[in-house]
């Protein structure tokens, strides 16, 4: 996600050679371990990684203030920067054995790190670093194999963001999301579109690697089995290119060409849908604000489509982002304090309120929930409303997953540009992927 995910579309991979590098530099590998624990009375410096804007920026410094306020021994070194460039940049500080102490990970990293032993499992820190008020959906996105690796930072949805003054210059009613199905979806884009000035559409292309694991989701698939493979079948992927390319072919969509440029502009106020030429876009929850920023007008949330009418639900609660500790820290009892008192502290929470999600402690949430603003609190009461309605935690991708996203983008393009038809475009997804993933 832009700011928040990852999981998110605009994911960057790690290196194949910094993910070589980094498995000599894991416990057993050489090198000191870093697993000692702390002299209670000795002074710790914390480093602390994560990504975001200038505002994420001093909102998490009035945190770690807070924190080191609290614990006068301890010093919260914080190292972050813009998203594209995070995860290449940690892979490498972790391959030359200097990672960091907190590390902020998102979609399928946390495994992905976890596999190669580069993350503590946080049963050395249970006493610690609590979870028993942490939403259980979003503490598994930090489970592998029966280990907790990370606690979220919050909680997240994805759904389509809908802009009702779009809809109504254009003459076409809001679509009701406890009954619409994806050709109410393809029909409803092409009326927006129709009745728009040119240049605005229907909705942007919807493709993104969440998108296919939430419509496989709704067939009673996933992009991923919990073995580790790809579960996704050749047809669902052919039936989803056929439908964007209808849309497309239709005008409710972009054509390929600026479809294919938006795919490399991960800001919400690049996207159309920030810029006000866009009816509809599929986004993650934590979204909404900044969209509503750029776009200057109150947009609103809705489920996917197809929920009700599906053999399954698709949505799921997922976690923004996930705190995880490095395997190598000489400080675990430190860093689990920063960890908790970001995740489980009403103190924290009052500060970054919704920056990382909706709180996924749920005593943090009920203390800052009056507190929220206007645009956070329409997420969270939308992630309210849903909860109940959403299907099971999501399948997190086995290492190598992280590839999905480029590889959909690459298919995507040829795809849309007819280089490949929906089937042709289905099978080298599903090939590349596959071949990712061993």
């Amino acid at each position: 996600m832009k700011h928040h995910a990852p999981t998110y579309r605009a994911a960057r991979r790690i290196t194949a050679l910094a993910l070589a590098g980094l498995l000599l530099a894991l416990p057993g590998c050489g090198g000191d371990s870093g697993s000692g624990s702390d002299d209670p009375n000795a002074p710790v410096t914390l480093r602390f990684s994560w990504w975001g804007n200038e505002d994420r920026a001093k909102l998490t410094q009035q945190a770690i203030d807070a924190f080191q306020a609290a614990n006068p021994g301890i010093t919260v070194k914080p190292e972050y920067g813009d998203f594209n460039g995070y995860f290449d940049k940690l892979a490498t500080s972790v391959a030359a054995n200097d990672a960091p102490d907190v590390i902020t990970l998102g979609g399928a990293y946390p495994r992905e790190y976890g596999d190669r032993g580069a993350l503590l499992d946080l049963a050395e820190v249970k006493d610690t670093l609590k979870t028993d008020k942490i939403d259980q959906a979003a503490l598994s996105n930090g489970n592998f194999d029966g280990k907790q690796y990370g606690v979220p930072t919050g909680v997240n949805a994805f759904g389509v963001v809908v802009n009702p003054k779009v809809f109504k210059a254009a003459g076409v009613p809001l679509p009701d999301d406890d009954t619409w199905t994806w050709d109410d979806f393809r029909r409803i884009a092409e009326q927006v579109a129709k009745g728009s000035p040119k240049g605005t559409y229907g909705a942007e292309d919807p493709t993104s690697a969440d998108m296919l694991d939430l419509y496989a989701r709704q067939r009673g698939e996933s992009l991923y089995t919990e073995e580790g493979k790809v579960g996704i079948s050749e047809k669902t992927l052919t039936d989803w290119f056929t439908m964007t390319t209808a849309l497309r072919d239709a005008g409710a969509t972009p054509p390929a060409a600026l479809t294919s440029e938006l795919a490399g502009q991960p800001a919400p106020e690049q996207t159309l849908m920030g810029r006000g030429l866009a009816g509809m876009q599929l986004d993650w929850t934590n979204q909404l604000g900044s969209l509503r920023k750029a776009s200057g007008t109150e947009l609103v949330l809705m489920r996917a489509p197809g929920e009700s009418t599906a053999t399954k639900p698709g949505m799921w609660l997922q976690a923004s982002q996930i705190y995880t500790i490095s395997a190598r820290t000489k400080h675990q009892e430190a860093a689990a304090k920063l960890v908790n008192f970001l995740v489980n502290d009403p103190a924290a929470g009052k500060i970054t309120l919704a920056n990382r999600g909706i709180p996924a402690n749920s005593e943090v949430l009920a203390a800052v929930k009056p507190s929220l603003p206007r645009d956070e609190g329409a997420s969270a009461d939308f992630i309210a409303q849903i909860t109940p309605k959403v299907g099971p935690a999501l399948i997190i991708g086995p290492t190598g997953s992280t590839e999905s996203v480029k590889i959909l983008e690459r298919t995507n393009a040829e795809v849309l540009f007819n280089r490949q038809t929906p089937a042709q475009g289905a099978q080298r997804f599903l090939e590349e992927l596959t071949s990712a993933i061993r």
